[in-house]
Formats: C-alpha cells, sequence, structure tokens
C-alpha cells in the first residue's frame, strides 16, 4: 500500500479544497511587543581559546561557474584525466592563475537562489525540478551546477610547527578541494561538516592558494537544498598536542538541588616525541563567575596516539536550563604539558533532565511540558540556504511569538548557528540526521551530528530519519530493523544520556520502528490511540503533524491563481491545527508534536506545481511574516490573553455579499461589531475558533474579547483608502560592523491615515548606501518568480522584506525605498538608516591580493 503523504501529493499534483490567511500590519514591531527579543549573532559552538587560533575564513573568496558536461568551461578539469597525476601542478590553485574575471563572494554563499526559474517538469519523481523549487540544478544542466571557489591567503612563518586544519560547517554538494596546487581531499554529502589538516601543504612565511570545485548536480533530499559553500568556513591552528575534534563532553546528574557533571574528553599528540599531558576544566556560570573546577591527572601520550581523560565536578544549586530561563554554562578545557598550556576551548552547556513518560508524556526538569513544536528546513527569503547568523535567532523569535517552545531539523544535520539560537533563546530540538542507513556514509554522519551536539541542552531527541517506507512496511522491513538497531545503539554509544526516534508516516508496529526508544508519528491520527492501547510501555509523540496550508492575505482558494484561502485549509493526508492539537493536546500521554511546517521553504510547491515555487505549508511565510493560523496557536500555545481577528476588511465590489469571520482567541467569549453594530456575542470553544457571516460593508469590523465578563482585548479591521506612503520599519535600529550581521527590513504602504494596505501589491525600488549593502529580499509570495537578489521587489498582500548585511566599518546604512519606475504609482519614497557599531570582531583570515593583504 502506498500512503499519500506530503511528498507523494507534491509529486502526483493532486488538488485539494479548502483553506486562508492575513498580512499584520508593523509585523515587526507586534513580534517584539510579543516578547520576541532579538539576539546577537552567535560565536562558534566550541570557541577556541589560546593558544590555539579559529580564523574565519569567509571573507574574500572568488566564484566563477563551472561546467558538469564541458572540460574547456570547467576550466580544463578532467580534459585529459590527468588532474591527479602529480602532486602540486594543478594549476587553479596556483599563484599563477588569473582569477581576475571571477565573482567577488563572501561566504556563506548559496549560488542556487541566484539563478533563474526553469519550468521543467520532465523525469521520474526524483528527478523533477518541481521539489527542489525549479531551479536549474542536476545533469541535465551541466553549465549551473558546478561552481568553483578560491582564496589566497597568507600563513606567517611563525606558524610552522603547528597543525593547521581548514574546516568546513557544510557545503552543497560534491567537494574536491585544492591547496597550493595539491590535491588534499574530497567530501560528498550536503549537510555533514568537514575539514582537511593542510599542515604539510602550506607556504609558511608567504602566500597560499586554496580552490575548490563543488558539484549540486545530486542532491541529498527532495526539498530545496541550495548549491554552494553555504555555511561558515574556518581556519584552525593548533599545536600538535591538542584537544580531540568535538570530544569535549559534559554530562549531568540532577539530585537534591545539586548537579554532578561528568567530564570527558580525547587528546591527541601529533607531535614527534611522548608527552606528559593533564587536563584542567573551569566551569564558569553566563556571569563568567568561576562554580567548579577540576583535573584530570597526566597521562603519557605517545607520539600519533590520542589518549582518554575524565573527571568530575559538583554544581552545588545549579540553574537548570529551560524554555523559559534558558540558563547556560561554559567548561573552559585545557591541555597542560609541562606547565604550559598547549591547547584550550570553550564549550557551552546546560544543565536539565527530560524524560519521555508513556503515560504522562515529556517532563522536563521533573515538570511536565507538552511539546509545542515545528518541522523546519533551513531556507529563507532572500538567501536561500547561506542564512546569516542574525537570521537564524530572527527566526527562532518568530516562532517562539507563536509559542512554539520546539523544532524539527527537517530532514538533515542543521547548521551549528541554528543550535546554538535554540541553546540561547530557549527552544528545544529534535535533531535529525539525513541518511538513513548504517552503511559507513550514513553511521558517519550520524556521529558527527551527535558528537557535535550533545553537549547542547536544546536538544531532546536524536532522529535517525523520516518517512522510509521501504525500511518501514515494505519488502525491506527486516532490513529496516537490523538498520535502525545499529543507528539507534551508535547514538547510545556516543550519548546515552538522550532517547533517540524516528519520524515514521505508517502505523510503527515493524521496520525501523522495532529498536526507536520513543515512538514519533507522522499525521495518521488513526495510529496512536490504538498502539498507545497496545503498547502501554512506549512513549509517543507527533514527530510531524497538520500539514495545514495557505497563502498569506489570501481567502479564496483560487486554482487560477495558484491560491489558498487562509481560513483552514489542509491536504488530504494531514489535519488543520484545530484538528491535530485538539488531538495531541488533549491526550497526556502524548508528549506532543511538531507541525508541518513553523515557515513556508522553497521547493515542494503544494498543493499546485508551476508557477509556484515554494511551499505553502509554513504557519509564517518565506519570509517569516505570520499566516493566519500563527494567531491560533498564539492564542492556544501562549499563557497572556490573546485575539485575532481576520480578514482584513477592503472588499470594494462585494457590498451586501457575506464574507467569514473568524477569530482565534483564548478569552472566554467574543463579540463581533460591524461599524459599532453588534452582530452577537460567542462563546470560545476550548482548542477552537469563533466565527460569522457578516454582510460587507465598508468601515471597520471589531473583535472584544472577554474574560470573567470583561473586556480583555479589542482588535480591528478598518477599510483602507488607497496608498499613499512608504513605511519601512527594522528589526533592529544598530547592528554590528563585522561585515556578517543583518537588519531586517519590513516594508509596508500606507493610506492618507497612516493604515497599512492589506492588499497592496505595488512594485518597489530599493538603494543601499554607506555600511552596508543589499543581500536579500522577498515577499511571501508562494509564486512570485521576481529575483530574490535585484534591488526590487513587488509587495504581496501588503508586505515585504528587504535584508541588509553590515560592512566591517562603522557607519550607516541608508536604505530608500520608492515605488519602482516600471510600475508608476503615487506612493512616494521612504528611508531609514541603521546604525553599525564597530565590536571586537571574530579573528579572521585577512584577505590576499597579489600586492598583499587588503
Amino acid at each position: 500500500m502506498v500512503d499519500i503523504t506530503r511528498r507523494t501529493f507534491v509529486i502526483s499534483g493532486a488538488g485539494l479544497l479548502g483553506a486562508s490567511l492575513l498580512p499584520r500590519a508593523a509585523w515587526a514591531g507586534s513580534m517584539l511587543s510579543a516578547g520576541a527579543q532579538p539576539a546577537l549573532p552567535s560565536l562558534p559552538e566550541d570557541a577556541a581559546l589560546a593558544p590555539r587560533e579559529q580564523l574565519l575564513f569567509d571573507f574574500g573568496w572568488r566564484f566563477a561557474f563551472g561546467n558538469g558536461a564541458d572540460p574547456s568551461k570547467d576550466f580544463g578539469y578532467g580534459f585529459g584525466q590527468s588532474d591527479f597525476s602529480k602532486t602540486g601542478t594543478f594549476k587553479i590553485a596556483t599563484p599563477a592563475f588569473d582569477d581576475a574575471s571571477w565573482h567577488e563572494r563572501d561566504l556563506p554563499h548559496d549560488w542556487a537562489v541566484e539563478l533563474p526559474f526553469v519550468h521543467d517538469d520532465s523525469g521520474d519523481d526524483d528527478t523533477r525540478l518541481t521539489s527542489h523549487g525549479y531551479k536549474p540544478l542536476g545533469r541535465r544542466f551541466p553549465a549551473t551546477s558546478v561552481g568553483w571557489y578560491r582564496r589566497v591567503f597568507d600563513i606567517p612563518a611563525s606558524d610552522s610547527g603547528r597543525r593547521i586544519w581548514i574546516e568546513f560547517d557544510g557545503a552543497m554538494r560534491d567537494i574536491v578541494l585544492f591547496v597550493n596546487g595539491c590535491f588534499i581531499g574530497r567530501h560528498d554529502d550536503g549537510y555533514s561538516p568537514f575539514r582537511f589538516d593542510l599542515t604539510d601543504f602550506l607556504n609558511y612565511g608567504g602566500k597560499n592558494v586554496v580552490a575548490l570545485r563543488v558539484d549540486a548536480s545530486f542532491g541529498d533530499g527532495w526539498f530545496y537544498e541550495g548549491a554552494g559553500i553555504y555555511r561558515h568556513v574556518w581556519l584552525t591552528k593548533m599545536d600538535p598536542v591538542h584537544l580531540g575534534k568535538w570530544e569535549s563532553v559534559v554530562r549531568s546528574v540532577v539530585k537534591d538541588q545539586a548537579a554532578t557533571l561528568s567530564l570527558a574528553t580525547i587528546v591527541e599528540n601529533e607531535g614527534e616525541q611522548p608527552v606528559q599531558a593533564s587536563i584542567e576544566w573551569t566551569i564558569v556560570d553566563a556571569s563568567g563567575r568561576t562554580v567548579a573546577q577540576a583535573t584530570s591527572p597526566a597521562q603519557s601520550i605517545a607520539a600519533g596516539s590520542p589518549s582518554h581523560y575524565q573527571a568530575a565536578a559538583d554544581i552545588g544549586n545549579p540553574a537548570l536550563w529551560s524554555p523559559d530561563e534558558p540558563h547556560l554554562y561554559t567548561v573552559v578545557v585545557k591541555v597542560v604539558v609541562d606547565n604550559a598550556v598547549r591547547d584550550a576551548e570553550s564549550v557551552p552547556f546546560g544543565i536539565r533532565t527530560a524524560l519521555f513518560d508513556p503515560d504522562r508524556g515529556f517532563f522536563l526538569n521533573g515538570k511536565p511540558l507538552k511539546i509545542q513544536g515545528t518541522c523546519n528546513h533551513q531556507d529563507h527569503a532572500g538567501v536561500g540556504s547561506a542564512l546569516p547568523d542574525r537570521l537564524q535567532s530572527f527566526r527562532v523569535a518568530v516562532l517562539q511569538g507563536m509559542g512554539c517552545n520546539a523544532v524539527r531539523t527537517s530532514h538533515n544535520m542543521p547548521t551549528p548557528e541554528w543550535v546554538a539560537a535554540c541553546d540561547r533563546m530557549g527552544m528545544l530540538m529534535m535533531c535529525e540526521t539525513r541518511q538513513m542507513s548504517s552503511n559507513p556514509s550514513g553511521l558517519h554522519q550520524l556521529e558527527l551530528m551527535v558528537k557535535r551536539y550533545r553537549n547542547a541542552p536544546s536538544i531532546i531527541i536524536w532522529s535517525i530519519g523520516n518517512e522510509e517506507w521501504a525500511l518501514q512496511e515494505g519488502d525491506m522491513a527486516k532490513e529496516g530493523a537490523r538498520i535502525a538497531a545499529t543507528m539507534v545503539e551508535h547514538c547510545h554509544a556516543l550519548d546515552p544520556t538522550r532517547v533517540v526516534s524516528a519520524a515514521v508516516n505508517g502505523n510503527n508496529e515493524q521496520g525501523v520502528s522495532d529498536s526507536l526508544d520513543i515512538i514519533g508519528f507522522n499525521y495518521h491520527l488513526d495510529y496512536p490511540d490504538a498502539f498507545h492501547a497496545k503498547h502501554p510501555k512506549r512513549a509517543v509523540f507527533g514527530s510531524e503533524t497538520s500539514s495545514a496550508i495557505a497563502t498569506r492575505g489570501e481567502y479564496k482558494t483560487d486554482k487560477s491563481k495558484n491560491t489558498v484561502s487562509s481560513y483552514d485549509g489542509v491536504v488530504p493526508w494531514g489535519e488543520s491545527p484545530e484538528q491535530w492539537w485538539t488531538f495531541y493536546g488533549t491526550r497526556d500521554w502524548l508528549a506532543g508534536g511538531f507541525a508541518w511546517t513553523g515557515f513556508d521553504y522553497r521547493g515542494e510547491p503544494t498543493p499546485y506545481g508551476w508557477p509556484s515555487v515554494s511551499s505553502q505549508f509554513g504557519i509564517a511565510d518565506l519570509c517569516g511574516f505570520p499566516k493566519d493560523y500563527y494567531y491560533y496557536y498564539k492564542a492556544w500555545w501562549t499563557k497572556a490573553p490573546s485575539l485575532h481577528v481576520f480578514p482584513h476588511w477592503n472588499w470594494q465590489g462585494r457590498e451586501g455579499q457575506d464574507i467569514p469571520v473568524w477569530v482565534y482567541t483564548n478569552l472566554d467569549e467574543v463579540e463581533l461589531l460591524l461599524n459599532g453594530k453588534s452582530l452577537g456575542i460567542k462563546q470560545v470553544p476550548r482548542l477552537g475558533h469563533v466565527q460569522w457571516n457578516v454582510a460587507y460593508a465598508p468601515g471597520v469590523i471589531e473583535a472584544r474579547g472577554r474574560r470573567n465578563g470583561q473586556t480583555v482585548l479589542t482588535e480591528r479591521r478598518e477599510t483602507t483608502g488607497a496608498g499613499q506612503k512608504l513605511r519601512l520599519s527594522a528589526d533592529r535600529s544598530e547592528i554590528d560592523a563585522d561585515g556578517q550581521d543583518v537588519a531586517i527590513i519590513t516594508v509596508e504602504i500606507l493610506d492618507e491615515h497612516h493604515r497599512p494596505v492589506p492588499t497592496a501589491n505595488n512594485a518597489i525600488a530599493f538603494r543601499i548606501t554607506g555600511a552596508g549593502k543589499l543581500i536579500g529580499v522577498g515577499n511571501g509570495d508562494p509564486n512570485c518568480q521576481e529575483s530574490d537578489k535585484a534591488p526590487k521587489r513587488s509587495l504581496f498582500n501588503g508586505l515585504a522584506q528587504v535584508i541588509v548585511q553590515s560592512t566591517r566599518d562603522a557607519g550607516v546604512i541608508h536604505i530608500e525605498a520608492v515605488g519602482d519606475e516600471s510600475t508608476p504609482s503615487s506612493i512616494g519614497a521612504s528611508s531609514l538608516s541603521i546604525k553599525t557599531r564597530k565590536v571586537s570582531p571574530r579573528p579572521i583570515v585577512a584577505e590576499v591580493s597579489s600586492k598583499g593583504a587588503v
């Protein structure tokens, strides 16, 4: 039997019924007032301490397209099968190569988002461009599927004798790396980090050249993944005696107002002589106060060998990590040889307990906590998969604004800054690997994920896969059970403190489910009750739920426009927000669940194909602008009084016709008024909504929410006039002058009474000057094929977004907006200024030109 699922529905192009949504005026301000505070860009998860150096290697790269079919257009790569015949002869990675025609690019960089959209539905289910957002990637598009990156850099003579690594947080997808003409290595998956030891190949006291060929012809998933070096790159310099990569681990046991910490690490000796090395551990709290210390006695480490170290420490009255109070500690780990520190690192961690109980659900720090989660891909409007760090915390804040307390990394190992933002801001995480397999590659990806993030307090579940039908219910169910058992055992060996699960679209009665610690159900509300009755000792949660769909600001499903109504749209295999949360939110034994999805994402255009280029599953759109059912979740996932009425009230030409008016609220009752006249009071059903059919008349609809007979909140929708002026508002008025921080600008059009016009679709042009640059634009329209990188964008149902990034010089970024000359209007112009402040930046690898350092 083949289940209809999100993916098969997209591929088959099936239709849908029902659905709808609404723009939010001055949205950025409303998010901040809801308690979502801006957060500073994150530091690397494991911050380097002297004498180690960890240098950001993002700036000063040059980029050019290669070619996957014609070597003459691929800088001769593979032309005569001799590229690897002799060491040191690869010309692109030598100073003699002329890259003057290449484009300047800073990282992270996703070249896929810069490509045009191509309407190509040819091929079978897994080869069509539909799911990847109609971007021309794959072997059928050789001219846009291969990219080359090149960088010149200095290595001082004083670095001789150190170990020097180039480290990539992730690149999409197949990598071949050369340094100083020498082939260094390969990497061939798009989500796991990788690194290469460059020590033997560097020119100490002179210039060096690194070149990468990145081939995005093959993908890892069936969704938009991007292309290029879309995560950070680092140059790390270490003593030959150093800590192992991601080997420092802190585990805690909390009992009687105290925490006992188990500390472990590995020291590697890549020197030529044996050494006697000890470890010093210092634990500091968020204020920098030392709260505990420990020492691991000296051990003899032979040359070329590793050695394992352990220690223990106690903390009295620890500050526990939770979504409400995300307290973080830091352990400073030092390697000491002959009273000298040879290596050190700083590792953040949290102290908390997490328990999944089959009868009572999920407990954090001994208290019941329902998982109010969303699944998320990793792309955003304007930038594709190459998100600046600040956007990670911006997206967490959007989700927290509606009461979301957990995210699932669908369906891949997440970027480090997403995990760091969740740790810092108090968001739980289900952390998922990409390849569900016990083959060497699959286990390697899983091991890297667990090692890298096992100190992150936000992570409560390791997920080993998603909807592997053949391994669950098909002919390979027996093999699936063995594969899952090996993966679960591997997780337990690396991290015995967390449960392991998978996202299963089936009944969980066989296959991969046999070995899972807790059971995740994708959709299928008909399964959990029966499963719980049959397996009362197995904890259950919703690994993927809902798949509600809506087009922000649209209130009619219109196939001719590829829009979906915002009232209650849902796909055939899914559930509306009210349906799934009424189910999971009312059963104590269910731990909660993760709705598909927090944000719209590129690819998987559902329920329509071309010209739709992104999904419509998001509770917020691709920019992070909330859809109407965002406020359903806010009403029932937060404790504060909440009230939201929709739709807008601009329905010229429909006078006298009934317009459905809905209200999402957690108050007792709501009175609706039209132009001051009451249309009645309705009691609010728990976990539900109230609605009226209102004969349209221009003016004002007003919802008054009451509790215990007292009016608590009032919200209005007014008929607006034509757009008269632009308004720009920023998430922050000041950002860091580090070349990476961003400000996120919301663009609106106001009428003569300064009210946002919710139906405005004007084309706007932008001009960015001063200490910043434009890196992306968007509007949340799933059918918009305008460029994400051009200095212009049409509003969609009243909103657009501009993302500007600082330079490394303090000053002011000036953003100017005006009606695009191609669509003359009388909306005038608007401007906004963002200050950039000088900060102590991350240490960077300085750019080098033919004339030296720049």
